[in-house]
């Protein structure tokens, strides 16, 4: 390579590239002043940055120096020295002799949960350090966790870090950082916490032992919009560390376990020793963007329940049901290695466009029709080609032509005090026919057509194949309660849960 060999600073001597990124290479280097193993960071000549742009990069390169050499810990990369190099900012960091955790992880691996609680010990202990000098990583992931040959477990990349009492670096509205790792309140466009960084350590934590990160999709949107509002896929390798993992993704910051009880919690893991988390939370997690949810118990679909994330790419419907649900992110580049997510202006606000405008239903879209059930008094689109079942006046039932895929409407006249109540007496009959398979995803209330509702979310094996479910129940004036209900295949999950966003936008009474 043409810097191989060259001399930076007068002083460091570029001998291998040992990492290349978006903004920069690390190279291992001799100090011939000391003579000794360094690395060295360098940016690479960003020509299409302007002037301000490149100001605010070498900045934040000078930040990363500066915060890191705030935390003097054993597990936590130590900066020697920052210098120019032909107008260029570079970091002088002790050299690990090291792969990275991403290297470690990549194509699907996995590690066992007490090696993933081994690192993780080293991860939370950097984080403690980093929070106690006052600041914030923001970057937490695998590719920023170094294992040493000897055991060393080193966090490194404190290049979007924040100190405590300095200015952001990032327009109105923008997130940098590495989309997988990002935690929902940042998604939100709220001031992060050391509680963010605890997330991306329970993602990290995620992937290690399942082999991909928690709520990976197929666009950096789909994923903001997983991350701020889909409960987090059911762990199959986590072992002890589930319930762990399962705190720190909790969706509000103030419910995820301190950092403190994470390190306890993780030391038993490696020790063995039965381990019980301390509870943190005290409600069901609150809805970012309430998303309007299918009522009905699993009885009335014998056959039929939704899919996992990892199924087939999200159609046209789902992707616009995603942009108005999260209404936080309109745009997704690269920057600095990560995303730079941008709010919209225009499309603030929480509620399920569904839910903003009760009196004028969206256009049928292409692929759906018109309804109408007058012994319900409803309207609503179904999928052309789906098959009307059973109808009562109480419920109706449609099904693709599978009949593994069903839509259940359904009436409960008087109603109960709440959505909520009326799904919790319904889960206790669905716990009883699906004792070892049914399993709670979440159930929320919220605001549907500005009435209250809530949200019901599970998953439950038939005689073949699993099924994954979503339940919307709404009061109305009157005494009723309305419940849209979807259910299928959770191999097929992704591909027909628009069919219920689309339902639910296009749902009126009367």
């Amino acid at each position: 390579m043409a810097d191989e060999g060259r001399l930076v600073a007068g002083r460091y001597r570029l001998i291998e590239q040992i990492g290349r990124g978006g903004m920069g290479t690390v190279w291992r280097a001799e100090d011939e002043v000391l003579s000794r193993e360094v690395a060295v960071k360098r940016l690479h000549v960003q020509r299409h940055l302007t002037d301000d742009e490149l100001a605010t990069l070498h900045e934040r390169t000078r930040r990363e120096a500066r915060s890191a050499a705030r935390i003097a810990h054993p597990h936590v990369v130590v900066v020697h020295d920052v210098v120019d190099d032909e107008g260029l900012p570079c970091i002088v960091m002790e050299y690990v002799h090291s792969t990275t955790l991403a290297a470690l992880l990549a194509d699907g691996g996995a590690v066992p949960p007490t090696e993933a609680a081994r690192i993780g010990l080293g991860m939370v202990a950097a984080l403690r350090a980093a929070h106690a000098a006052g600041v914030l990583h923001r970057d937490v992931k695998p590719g920023n966790v170094l294992l040493g040959a000897d055991g060393r477990v080193v966090l490194t990349d404190f290049g979007i870090a924040m100190a405590t009492g300095t200015s952001t670096l990032t327009k109105t509205g923008e997130i940098i950082g590495s989309i997988d790792y990002i935690a929902p309140e940042r998604m939100r466009g709220k001031k992060p916490g050391p509680a963010a960084d605890l997330w991306a350590l329970g993602a990290t934590l995620y992937q290690s032992v399942e082999g991909r990160p928690p709520f990976r999709k197929a666009t950096a949107v789909e994923t903001a919009y997983a991350i701020a509002v889909d409960p987090v896929d059911p762990m199959k390798q986590a072992g002890p560390l589930e319930p762990l993992i399962d705190a720190l993704l909790a969706k509000e910051p103030q419910e995820r376990p301190s950092a403190e009880e994470v390190e306890r919690v993780l030391r038993e893991v490696v020790s063995g020793v039965p381990t019980q988390l301390t509870p943190t939370r005290q409600v069901p997690a609150p809805i970012p963007a309430p998303i309007p949810a299918p009522a009905q118990s699993p009885e009335t679909a014998t056959t039929v329940a939704p899919a996992r994330e990892d199924a087939p790419p999200r159609s046209r419907a789902r992707r616009v049901a995603l942009w108005s649900a999260l209404a936080v992110v309109v745009a997704a580049v690269t920057v600095a290695g990560g995303w730079s997510m941008t709010r919209d202006g225009k499309s603030g606000g929480t509620h399920h466009k569904a839910a903003a405008s009760a009196s004028t239903p969206p256009a049928v879209p292409a692929g759906y029709h018109l309804v109408t059930e007058k012994k319900l008094g409803v309207s609503f689109p179904v999928p052309d080609g789906w098959k009307r079942g059973k109808a009562s006046s109480e419920q109706v039932t449609y099904a693709d032509e599978t009949g593994l895929v069903g839509l259940t409407i359904g009436m409960v006249e008087p109603a109960g005090a709440n959505p909520e109540s009326h799904f919790t007496n319904i889960e206790a009959n669905t716990k009883l026919n699906y004792p070892s398979s049914y399993r709670k995803l979440r159930m929320q209330r919220t605001t549907f057509q500005e009435k209250p509702a809530a949200v019901w979310e599970f998953t439950f094996k038939g005689r073949v194949r699993a099924f994954r479910a979503i339940d919307l129940g709404f009061g109305q004036e009157g005494g009723r309660e309305y419940d849209i209900y979807l259910s299928a295949p959770d191999l097929k999950w992704d591909t027909f849960r628009p069919v219920f966003d689309t339902v639910s936008a296009g749902f009126r009474v009367g």
